[in-house]
């Protein structure tokens, strides 16, 4: 792998973005409704009524303009709300029609459980890990419905990036349900990856992906060293312990640096 001039996030870096998470909670922990965008509200009772089975696959949701009304907002913020979730593979828009919860799709496995670590070790460079955040917090909704729990229950969220050769190739922004990790705040994942732990503590069983294309946040420009113009891989993974969930990642790769490569048998 040829090196782009960057190098992992330094330390004054690393301390703006802790800084600016701990001030607007937006990775994790859930804020007042006063202090959220009024579309994050309308997302959140969409996403709270999928969770509590009030809006079940396959069954429309509220017209816009009646979420407008009932929210006290215009019917531009509805429809970024439900936009997002449509980009996110959780509603299905039919224009003339209405907005309907997806229905979850049964999909064949696109990559294995692998240790990021592992991988670049393999391919003869060093890895190393730089921890942001690694805390206990409260799930947002978001959240909560990929670990199938409560909003505002506690779970362990780590925020890492992973180095390849001291260049960021990784920024893994987990969520652990901690009755399956009760020791993972206290692991130093500068030694070790998360995944490795989890596979020892609870072995994994199953595994879920979804791979799409976006553009990085600030956050991730300053943490993968990287221009706000420039595409990244996001994986977003839930993996299971004998049917019982327990991690949801965020996985954004720097497009530039990173390819995912699948082979599968075919069947005869």
């Amino acid at each position: 792998m040829v090196s782009p001039p960057f190098i992992c996030a330094g330390s004054a870096s690393i301390a703006a973005v802790r800084a600016t998470i701990s001030h607007s909670r937006t990775i994790g922990a859930t804020v007042s409704d006063s202090a959220q965008p009024r579309y994050q509200r309308i997302k959140d009772y969409i996403l709270s009524g999928i969770r509590d089975r009030h809006f079940l696959p396959g069954c429309k949701i509220p017209p816009e303009l009646e979420l407008a009304r009932q929210f006290g907002v215009s019917r531009m913020t509805v429809n970024k709300a439900v936009r997002d979730l449509a980009e996110a593979g959780i509603l299905l828009r039919f224009a003339g029609d209405g907005t309907y919860v997806a229905e979850r799709k049964a999909e064949s496995p696109l990559l294995d459980i692998n240790n990021i670590a592992a991988e670049i070790e393999a391919r003869g460079h060093r890895h190393s890990g730089q921890v942001i955040l690694l805390e206990a917090a409260a799930a947002n909704e978001e959240v909560a419905l990929r670990l199938s729990m409560r909003a505002g229950g506690i779970v362990y969220h780590s925020l890492i990036v992973h180095c390849e050769d001291d260049v960021p190739i990784q920024l893994e922004d987990r969520y652990v349900n901690p009755a399956f990790a009760p020791d993972y705040l206290k692991q130093d994942f500068s030694e070790r990856t998360p995944n490795d732990y989890l596979m020892q503590s609870c072995p994994l069983t199953d595994i879920e992906h979804s791979v799409e294309a976006v553009l990085p946040g600030v956050a991730e420009q300053t943490l993968l060293g990287i221009a706000a113009a420039e595409p990244c891989l996001l994986v977003l993974r839930r993996t299971w312990s004998h049917k019982k969930l327990v991690s949801f990642a965020r996985l954004t790769h720097p497009g530039l640096r990173y390819k995912l490569r699948s082979q599968t048998r075919v069947k005869k």
